[in-house]
């Protein structure tokens, strides 16, 4: 098996967090390190330009990186507006302004990265694998300690001071379905459905790894990760993942064209039948988890009702406390859109939904002739369906090597990289 080393600072501060997450996991550092390490490595780049005068080979700000680097200072701008506008005090503008930081701002600044560092994609792909592959033993060990009776919980790490959602600081080995009973995995992110979106992301990385035992241990621990997740979007999400593959490879056919016009014709014939069925469809999920589908549904109310009649601009500036009837789950949680309607307002939602859209119509085109657009353009549509049911910026500490990829893929001088062949490797 070919050995790939880390050459640069980059690609070790890159390589050594991917590779370790478990164990900063396990000692309850990983919120911590993961939010601090990208601003670490931007300080790194502007450091070696400072010192060599020069930016880096195959460097560029593709104009796209530009427009998520103003949506999320428009994020910026809407939290201070709404700080102001509700006379919040200075700690708690502070306060947030660290959690933008550690938040939205991480949307741009990994892209950012992504096209301005030089990190070769097979020190991604090979951590990601790596990574993935901890999955099943981390599985392995979860199954023995269930059998024997053990509950999943460690500790709560101390960390917790810093501020940031409580779960993002719980050690947890896994978990219990409070519905079912039955053990429920959320491996190292702070709930399950978490890292069913992880287990997506990494399931698109893992496919270009060249070396083709790393390729399948990675690709069957992002599937793990989903299964053992018992995330229902994590599962459908990924289920349409091949099927988006082979679709976005026929766009460029004509018969695919045709195929599609008559495919759309036939939904006006037998549109009834299927809305039909897809409505019994969509109710079944719903109804398989009864009391997480009421709470999200209360949220989303409660979250649109009062964004439309107190602060329908710029947003309440904070998340609220919730009711008894979510079970006290904060005002703006557990959904992306609803949450910046009411944290941010209009101008919030307009901040991220514009850079989204912009993406993915760039890498639309680009996709039908590249496999590397394609998992761009996969990525953003994963972060985009589960932008409905979690809040991305608490997770992006998270999923920041999607974005990292995501900004390599949209930097046209580094698709060379990409298309590089691996000494040592044979397919």
């Amino acid at each position: 098996m070919h050995n790939i080393k880390p050459n640069s600072t980059e690609e070790k501060i890159v390589w050594g967090t991917l590779v370790f997450s478990y164990l900063f996991y396990l000692t309850g550092t990983l919120y911590v390190i993961c939010a601090l390490m990208g601003w670490a490595l931007f300080f790194v780049m502007l450091l070696r330009w400072f010192v060599l005068g020069k930016q880096p080979e195959y460097a560029c700000v593709p104009v796209v990186i530009w427009v998520w680097i103003l949506g999320m200072l428009g994020m910026f701008i809407a939290l201070l507006v709404a700080h102001a506008e509700f006379n919040m005090s200075l700690g708690q503008t502070i306060k947030s302004s660290i959690g933008w930081a550690k938040g939205w701002a991480l949307l741009a600044l990994f892209p950012l990265l992504g096209a301005m560092v030089h990190i070769r994609p097979e020190i991604i792909t090979r951590a990601c694998c790596i990574l993935a592959s901890q999955s099943i033993l981390f599985v392995g060990l979860g199954i023995v300690l269930a059998v024997i009776g053990f509950h999943g919980e460690l500790y709560l790490s101390p960390l917790k001071v810093i501020g940031g959602p409580i779960s993002t600081f719980e050690v947890n080995l896994f978990g219990l379905n409070p519905e079912t009973g039955r053990p429920r995995w959320s491996f190292f992110a702070p709930w399950a459905p978490a890292a069913g979106l992880l287990s997506c992301l990494l399931f698109i990385i893992c496919r270009h790894e060249k070396q083709p035992f790393w390729r399948r241990t990675g690709t069957l621990g992002a599937l793990v990760m989903c299964v053992f997740s018992q995330s229902r979007t994590g599962w459908a999400i990924l289920l349409l993942l091949i099927p988006s593959l082979y679709f976005i490879n026929q766009l460029r056919k004509p018969v695919f064209i045709i195929m599609f016009g008559v495919c759309i014709t036939s939904m006006f014939v037998f549109g009834e039948q299927v809305n039909e069925r897809m409505n019994q469809a969509h109710q079944d999920v719903k109804d398989s988890r009864p009391g997480s589908t009421r709470v999200r549904s209360s949220l989303a109310t409660i979250a649109v009702q009062r964004w439309e009649s107190e602060a329908p601009i710029w947003g309440h500036g904070i998340v609220e406390k919730g009711p008894k009837i979510v079970e006290h789950m904060p005002i703006g949680s557990h959904h992306s859109w609803y949450g910046l309607l009411f944290v941010k307002g209009l101008v919030g939602a307009l901040a991220l939904a514009i850079p989204m859209l912009v993406t993915m119509l760039v890498l639309l085109p680009e996709s039908m002739k590249s496999s590397v657009a394609q998992s761009g353009l996969l990525i953003m549509l994963v972060l985009l369906g589960y932008s409905f049911f979690e809040n991305l910026e608490i997770l992006a500490y998270l999923f920041w090597p999607a974005l990292l990829w995501l900004g390599m893929v949209l930097n046209p001088l580094k698709l060379v990289l990409f298309d590089r062949p691996l000494k040592g490797v044979t397919a």
